[in-house]
């Protein structure tokens, strides 16, 4: 299959290097201490955070720093596929994984010791890119909830497909068996926090493909910015400030 036209065009009409369009929410939680939704493209994530607060479990706590726990699920009808996924499959588990360790680069641990800070991450549409889009929300949500944190960790994919490096893969090129890296960086540190791989790549080209994705977790990192200025600036008129 083609997924790279002779026009230079993908499957969606982008090009190569472009990304799908971003829209983030923040508050879509009231219950939540931060909430967000994060959309890439198709794919649409909500992300709550509770804490800091006291640790339910005493034998969990830490005296020097805070304990961070991740919950990720899917919506059984965010795929097209009406598919029942018992809870705590071993996908689900991986990703949570995944979040809780990107996240606990940035969350200031140490600042809230003897707490728990719980983040509940859903994927309400699932169209390539989930775990990119999941700790983007994250992020968010614990803006959001005013958890101090030494940078933003944003997150962006790439893949190789068709011998041209593609950014932000939808499900239709995340589904095509090629090598797909995601990468999660704190851009003002410039620091990599996360970086996955599912197929083997030549040096070379691996390299043209994580820096393809570490443009696209810049751009990300910037828009997040934006949405979090808006908001102050909203709370502002709010109180009048």
């Amino acid at each position: 299959m083609e997924y790279v036209s002779p026009e230079g065009l993908r499957l969606d009409g982008r090009r190569p290097m472009e990304m799908r369009q971003l829209r983030a929410e923040l508050g879509a939680v009231s219950r939540a201490d931060g909430s967000a939704v994060f959309e890439m493209g198709n794919t649409k994530v909500i992300a709550a955070v509770y804490g800091p607060r006291e640790v339910q479990n005493r034998s969990q706590q830490m005296n020097d720093k805070a304990l961070i726990r991740c919950e990720y699920t899917m919506a059984n009808f965010s795929t097209g596929d009406r598919l029942r996924r018992p809870k705590g499959d071993r996908r689900s588990t991986e990703i949570s994984l995944v979040i809780r360790q990107t996240m606990e680069a940035c969350i200031m641990t140490h600042l809230m010791p003897r707490s728990q800070i719980d983040i509940f991450v859903q994927v309400l549409q699932a169209d390539g890119g989930t775990r990119s889009a999941c700790i983007n929300a994250a992020t968010l949500a614990l803006a959001d909830a005013g958890i101090p944190m030494c940078d933003l960790v944003t997150s962006c994919s790439a893949g190789y497909l068709n011998s041209t490096p593609l950014l932000d893969l939808n499900y239709v090129e995340d589904s095509a068996g090629g090598p797909d890296v995601t990468v999660g960086i704190l851009p003002k540190l410039d620091k990599v926090t996360l970086l996955q791989m599912d197929a083997k790549l030549p040096m070379d080209i691996f390299e043209n493909v994580m820096q393809l994705a570490t443009e696209g977790c810049k751009a990300v990192a910037n828009y997040i910015r934006e949405v979090l200025l808006e908001n102050t600036k909203q709370l502002e008129n709010r109180r009048g400030v």
